[in-house]
């Protein structure tokens, strides 16, 4: 049970952190995928947008994803607040693939 704490608490930890540390300054490092775009891939896309909603989604995940399994683990046993978790943690995955395709050309 102390694993499942430590796991969710720290993943939740480690999804805000990447939320705040990544910016338009260490993106070319840090954002995979833009990383290994070539430089007039890089140039066609909309980073400040992509940023917004990256740093949205992972906050929100990393938030909600742990108050989620939190009030599941008071209200319900600790089991089946770790599977809902971690379908909350997967379901959303195409959902950031879907809206991070919009930003692949500038407007």
């Amino acid at each position: 049970m102390l694993v499942f704490i430590l796991t969710v608490v720290g993943t939740g930890l480690l999804y805000v952190l990447v939320a705040k540390f990544i910016n338009e300054n260490n993106a070319k490092t840090w954002l995979s995928g833009y990383n290994t775009m070539s430089k007039a891939a890089q140039e066609k896309f909309d980073l400040k947008g992509y940023l917004i909603f990256f740093k949205s989604f992972f906050y929100n995940l990393g938030v909600y994803g742990t108050l989620l399994y939190f009030v599941l683990f008071f209200l319900t046993d600790d089991q089946f607040a770790i599977q809902v978790w971690i379908a909350a943690q997967l379901l959303p995955i195409p959902y950031l693939i879907y809206r991070g395709n919009k930003y692949k050309n500038k407007k």
